[in-house]
């Protein structure tokens, strides 16, 4: 565990006596639906995609996965993640309470998102926090689950901006441009690496409430989606 001023990194260790893997293989041990022989697939079982997304997993946190292995005698994981060291704060603001927000328990989010392994580490974030999820692939099959769902029945969206077909900017002003009365309420979160002040301003230009930046934050991102949902939910009352 290595402490700056304002930064903490953890080493996290992970080793096993299994079969191990060629230094050959190592190269492309990340890359989904790969793996050293398939011919083991009976004996071993997997389908070649659990480390991908172990990787993506670590990458939305601002890290990396590193491996070494020797065939026969195992192998070894480390993982090393920075965490923010949140300032000491004065006795009196210690005691001032924080604004909570409802769970987002029950809640349906419709995630768009053109990268299934992107897509899936959202849900599974989401499902943490009892939240059901839907997915489109794209602004255009997104504009059409929307079009085609109940008043009502998504409670927000998470929307990428770069996507084919359409992007997330001309999604979010197709939704807006719709003749019903959750169109112009319900949250459209961006979900994007673009980060600069000119992305962020387009977006809310757009239509879209707020702007969450890739590697996403979890608990950012549930605070956000239940900030948006009670303030939508008080302009329908």
């Amino acid at each position: 565990m290595n402490a700056g001023e304002d930064r903490i990194t953890i080493r996290f260790s992970m080793t096993d006596t299994g079969i191990g893997m060629s230094k050959e293989f190592l190269g492309r041990l990340f890359q989904p639906f790969t793996k050293e022989n398939d011919g083991m697939t009976g004996r071993h079982g997997g389908t070649g995609i659990g480390l991908s997304i172990a990787r993506k997993q670590v990458e939305l946190m601002g890290s990396d996965i590193t491996a070494t292995s020797e065939p026969g005698k195992g192998s070894a994981f480390i993982v090393m993640i920075p965490f923010a060291i949140a300032p000491a704060q004065p006795e009196e603001e210690e005691e001032e309470a924080e604004t909570e927000y409802p769970p987002l328990a029950g809640c349906r989010i419709l995630i768009v998102e053109d990268t299934d392994e992107n897509a899936e580490i959202v849900a599974d974030l989401l499902e943490l926090e009892d939240a059901q999820s839907e997915r489109a692939e794209n602004g255009q099959v997104a504009v059409e689950m929307f079009s085609a769902s109940a008043a009502g029945y998504y409670d927000a969206v998470l929307m990428d901006l770069r996507m084919p077909v359409m992007d997330g900017l001309n999604a979010t002003r197709a939704i807006r441009a719709m003749e019903r009365p959750d169109a112009g309420i319900i949250p459209i979160i961006a979900m994007t690496a673009n980060v600069f002040e000119e992305d962020v301003k387009r977006s809310l230009e757009a239509g879209m409430n707020a702007h969450l930046s890739k590697p996403i934050v979890p608990e950012l991102m549930y605070e956000t989606i239940a900030r948006l949902i009670a303030q939508s939910q008080s302009s329908e009352g």
